[in-house]
């Protein structure tokens, strides 16, 4: 219960923050004031809200008293607003905004990532790929540019490269959760089943109590198929179930299609039924309209 509780605290501050940013966009965009503390806001929470940030941004750069009372804290500005400008794809508000920058910080690499940036907006690609080549060159563990290089493949539709560029990712940054699995996926959409389910392999030893995980792969495993991989897609299927205190209906699923045509006396055949059982009482309780289908579904295969 103390569990439970302490977990409501962070979604309710989440909330909470997430409310008093659109309180502020709004009391910014109608000239009430408070336009510097909405973009720290929106800056600390990393809320993608482009129009909005360009919009309250550019009033602040265009005030000159505004921007000069912001003292070193105008150059956050001047980044945020061009990164803003690229996404509403306002080119000649972010090239001033990051022009601004250059002359103030020659040779930074955070503003060489901005105009970087700037080809990807025009959608020149090999430009944008040799000025990340020429960060590399001088930090060649930069994290941002190597996942720039990852979207500029994916951008151009180049699977392939994405991949190659992931597996080097990855070899540098092997802890990176969200990069294993956006490899795992990318070999999903290609159909190379057996790379996917390595990268859930390796989730699931660096994160074994995260259930999407245990599904992902038992859904790899599944599509697989073959008598071993069908055997063990039902045990993580079984272990979303656990993790998930039953209530996971795709794992539920699972568990009753690996049934299908299956002996009734071979050993699981318990957990399948109670997966049955717990298919039968989520819908009961979520969607009653569907309880025929869903039952009848499961009698056509000897599971009710």
């Amino acid at each position: 219960m103390a569990a439970a509780t302490e977990a409501a605290v962070p979604a309710a501050t989440a909330a909470e923050e997430e409310a008093r940013l659109l309180r502020l966009e709004e009391q910014a965009e109608h000239g009430g004031g408070g336009a510097w503390e909405y973009l720290c806001l929106a800056r600390r929470l990393r809320a993608r809200r482009p129009a909005h940030v360009l919009r309250v941004g550019l009033a602040l750069l265009n005030d000159a008293s505004a921007r000069s009372r912001l003292a070193s804290e105008q150059w956050t500005l001047y980044e945020q607003v061009a990164v803003a400008a690229m996404d509403c794809q306002r080119l000649d508000v972010a090239k001033d905004c990051i022009g601004v920058l250059s002359k103030q910080f020659p040779g930074s690499t955070r503003v060489a990532r901005l105009e970087a940036l700037l080809f990807e907006a025009k959608g020149e690609w090999a430009e944008a790929e040799r000025a990340y080549a020429l960060i590399l060159e001088n930090n060649p563990f930069d994290q941002i540019v190597h996942k720039r290089k990852i979207a500029i493949a994916k951008a151009q539709g180049d699977m392939s490269l994405a991949i190659d560029y992931l597996n080097k990712y990855l070899e540098l940054f092997m802890a990176d959760h969200d990069a294993w699995r956006e490899l795992a996926e990318t070999y999903v959409s290609l159909q190379m089943y057996k790379q996917a389910a390595f990268c859930y392999e390796e989730l699931i030893l660096a994160h074994p109590t995260i259930p999407l995980y245990h599904i992902a792969y038992a859904e790899v495993l599944y599509t697989m198929g073959g008598l071993e991989n069908l055997q063990t897609a039902k045990k993580y299927y079984a272990s979303t179930i656990q993790l998930t205190g039953g209530k996971n209906t795709r794992a539920l699923f699972g568990v009753c299609l690996l049934t299908k045509g299956r002996n009734k006396e071979e050993e699981g055949s318990e957990l399948q039924s109670l997966a049955a059982e717990a298919l039968l009482k989520n819908y009961k309780q979520k969607a009653p309209s569907k309880v025929p289908l869903i039952s009848s579904m499961l009698k056509n295969m000897k599971l009710s």
